[in-house]
Order: structure tokens, then C-alpha cells, then sequence
């Protein structure tokens, strides 16, 4: 596809094709990295395995943020089933997204040395899951809600009003427990709770599980500039006022419709990085060999399509169904990219890159991720062969999968299963 506007950028569409122009680059001898076409059937024949060996009767969930508040040892899960129990299945959709935003918005990573201990047990948890725990027991306590009486929701206000010390206190950050990106991720929450603040047509009462509304009705409102109110996948038209987003009824979810929400409702949320048409584009960099211009910028959106993965399951949780998940793309990040470098797919012909950090906008990792999304994709198609599933999803894969695998490899190699890359990483992103 041709790149010339912001809106061209933000889809996942534009994520594949950028992608894709970078691997061809690359393939063409002209990378970083080399790509290994021979290693990778070994590196699906691996995927599969571990995909079977977790889910051996191949009923995998979607990768989402809900397998991070299900972990053995922590009641917390539980206790939120209890506190939606008997609650309707719109409230339990929006209850849902009250706690999954935040969550997947403080899921930058958390380095090696910080864990978190869930109220309950002794059993501490780290990365991802000990993350996902923690943003859980900050909603079941209240920390989201301005109303001591409704602790299971989020409001603007009260995401407002956190900062790094109270931050720090809920994730049991301390000088033997570092967190990365503590800042970073507190300024990502007080720009979400001013958005939802400011969004009075989405948010009337400020709440951000009003959201569920805002996607069933198709409600895009007017925005107060003419771009802004075309925010939609590039190739459709705005919505009319009151027209549904979705074809097939009230109970039903398009998922481009979705993520053109997120990408709305993050945008004024990012550091400014690269701006085009007056626009935050989010995680998206430029690449040098391919010039300047809208045309060397690679987009990855990567935590709006986790944001939006895990979405779809919120949805699907509460019985609304979801359209069109194969539009997503692989998450690239540094476990599906870690399993790229750890089975010999890809190869650094300078060695030496792995000795220091590297920025998200050097060459690197913009190279390192572009090829993650185009070689999931290939690898995805291997999996389905090998168990015999054409119809799985990369939402599946994702999950019994190719993080799993990654994750497995990086800690064969090393007991902490650091990335095989050093990122310099400001909480926002990884």
C-alpha cells in the first residue's frame, strides 16, 4: 500500500506492508540482521511443540492480557469474579475494559530484578504476570476509582491523580525491587485519565468503561478538526452520526472498527515522537535506508494491537462477539523477536550489537521488530500446517505460541531470560 498521510499509518495494514518493504530490504542483503530462511521450519517445528505441550487439546485463548491475572498461587482473579458476579453482561464488559487498559498500558517491561507479591501469598511473580497482578490489585483496591463505594471501575480523575510514589507503593518498587520506566509509566496513566477527562462524547460520566458503549454504537463523534473526525481505517468513510460500526448488530464487534478507536484514544497519550499531518503516530519510526518522508516511516502500534487483542477478549468474555481478529498483526516485542534471534532465524552479522542498549528509534530495533511482524506471519502459516489447524488464529499462535517459545529460549539461555537484545527501554513501549 501507499504511504502518504498519518492515516495511512495507522492501521494494521500499514504495520504489515511497512513491515514487509523492511524484510525484502533485508533479505536483499542490505540489513542489520541476515534472515535465515533455512531455520525456519525448526523455529515452527518448535512453536508447535510448545503449543501442544500447553494446550494439548489445541483449545488455545487469544494472547491478551487476561492470561497475565491467572497465575497459580494468586487469588486475585478469583476475587474479581466474585466482585462481577450476577453483574450484567454490559457491565461486566465495561468493568472489563476499567481494568484492562491500565493494565496493558503499565505492561511495558519490567526488567529482571522486580517482582510482586499478591496479597495472599508468599509466591513472588515477575515480567509480565507479576505486571499484570499488580495492575489487578490496584483495581480491586480502588486505585483507578474516585468512589470509595464503586472500587471496580476506572475514572479520569482518579488515573489523574497517581504518581510515581503511590505507583511505586502499589508495585512494591524499592531499592532491592527496581521497576523500569516508573515515570513513564505514571505519565502514560495521567495522560489516559486527562483524555477521558476531556472526551465528554465518549466518556459522559468520565468513566472509562464507557468505552463498551462508544464501540456497540459506532459513536465517533465530530472532533474539532475535519482530519480528526475521518479517524477510521484508511479506505472507509467517516461514520454518520448514530451509524453502527457494526454490520451484524448490537452484540457484535468489528475489529478494525476497535483498534481505530484505540489508536484515538491513545494518541494523545504518546511522548512526541514522530508527528505527521499534526498527528501522533504512536510507536512508529523511521527507517534511514528508506529516505525521509511519510514512506520511511515503519509503523508497530504494538501495545494498541495488545490493547485490542486484549479487548477482544473482553468482548468475547461478555458475550459480544468479534469480527475480523486475523486483521491484527504479531506483537512485535522482544519475546516473538527473541525468538527470531534464539532459534538462528535471524542473525546479527556484527556481534558486537549485543554488548550495549539500543534506543526504539535506532535502526536496530526498528529493523529487529519489522522483521518480527512479516516472519510471524510466515512462521504462523508453518504452525497451522503442523497441527493440522488452517483455522487458527495469530491471536492463537501468539498465545500457545511463538511467546511461550520465545520466553523458553531466553531462559535456556540465561536464568534471568533477559532479551538477547539490550534495550534501553523508557516504560512506554516494551
Amino acid at each position: 500500500m501507499s504511504v502518504a498521510t498519518a492515516n495511512d499509518l495507522l492501521s494494521t495494514a500499514a504495520v504489515r506492508s511497512q513491515a514487509a518493504r523492511v524484510t525484502e530490504h533485508v533479505r536483499a542483503g542490505n540489513g542489520i540482521f541476515r534472515v535465515d530462511d533455512s531455520k525456519l521450519d525448526a523455529c515452527a517445528d518448535l512453536v508447535a511443540d510448545v503449543t501442544q505441550t500447553r494446550y494439548p487439546d489445541l483449545s488455545v485463548p487469544y494472547h491478551s492480557r487476561w492470561r497475565h491475572f491467572h497465575v497459580p498461587g494468586s487469588a486475585l482473579a478469583e476475587e474479581l469474579d466474585a466482585e462481577l458476579a450476577g453483574v450484567a453482561p454490559v457491565e461486566v464488559a465495561r468493568a472489563g475494559v476499567d481494568l484492562v487498559i491500565p493494565s496493558v498500558l503499565l505492561d511495558a517491561g519490567a526488567g529482571p530484578d522486580w517482582t510482586f507479591r499478591p496479597r495472599g501469598t508468599a509466591q513472588p511473580t515477575g515480567r509480565s504476570e507479576g505486571l499484570g497482578l499488580a495492575s489487578l490489585q490496584m483495581f480491586l483496591d480502588g486505585a483507578f476509582s474516585s468512589d470509595p463505594a464503586a472500587p471496580c471501575r476506572t475514572d479520569g480523575p482518579a488515573l489523574a491523580a497517581i504518581d510515581a510514589s503511590a505507583l511505586s507503593a502499589a508495585f512494591q518498587v524499592n531499592g532491592d525491587n527496581p521497576l523500569l520506566g516508573v515515570d513513564g509509566r505514571v505519565g502514560v496513566l495521567s495522560a489516559l485519565g486527562n483524555v477521558v477527562c476531556q472526551r465528554t462524547d465518549w466518556f459522559p460520566s468520565k468513566r472509562l468503561g464507557e468505552l463498551v458503549d462508544t464501540v456497540l454504537t459506532g459513536n465517533r463523534a465530530d472532533r474539532s478538526d475535519s482530519e480528526s473526525a475521518n479517524r477510521s481505517i484508511p479506505g472507509a468513510g467517516p461514520l454518520a452520526p448514530g451509524q453502527s460500526a457494526q454490520p451484524h448488530g448490537s452484540d457484535s464487534v468489528r475489529v478494525d472498527n476497535l483498534f481505530a478507536v484505540v489508536l484515538d484514544l491513545l494518541e494523545p497519550i504518546w511522548p512526541d515522537r514522530v508527528t505527521l499531518d499534526g498527528r501522533r503516530l504512536g510507536d512508529a519510526w523511521y527507517y534511514e535506508p528508506f529516505g525521509e518522508g511519510p514512506s520511511a516511516v515503519i509503523p508497530f502500534h504494538k501495545l494498541s494491537q495488545w490493547l485490542t487483542y486484549s479487548l477482544c477478549e473482553t468482548f468475547l468474555r461478555s458475550g459480544i462477539e468479534v469480527i475480523g481478529v486475523e486483521t491484527l498483526t504479531g506483537l512485535p516485542e522482544y519475546r516473538n523477536g527473541g525468538l527470531l534471534l534464539e532459534s538462528g532465524v535471524l542473525v546479527l552479522d556484527d556481534p558486537a550489537l549485543t554488548d550495549h542498549a539500543h534506543r526504539p528509534e535506532s535502526q536496530l530495533i526498528v529493523e529487529w521488530r519489522a522483521l518480527t511482524v512479516t516472519l510471524l506471519d510466515e512462521i504462523a502459516n508453518r504452525v497451522r500446517v503442523r497441527l493440522d489447524r488452517p483455522d487458527m488464529t495469530l491471536a492463537e499462535i501468539l498465545e500457545g505460541g511463538t511467546w511461550a517459545a520465545g520466553r523458553q529460549l531466553a531462559f535456556a539461555r540465561t536464568p534471568a531470560g533477559t532479551p538477547p537484545l539490550k534495550l534501553d527501554s523508557d516504560g512506554t513501549l516494551f
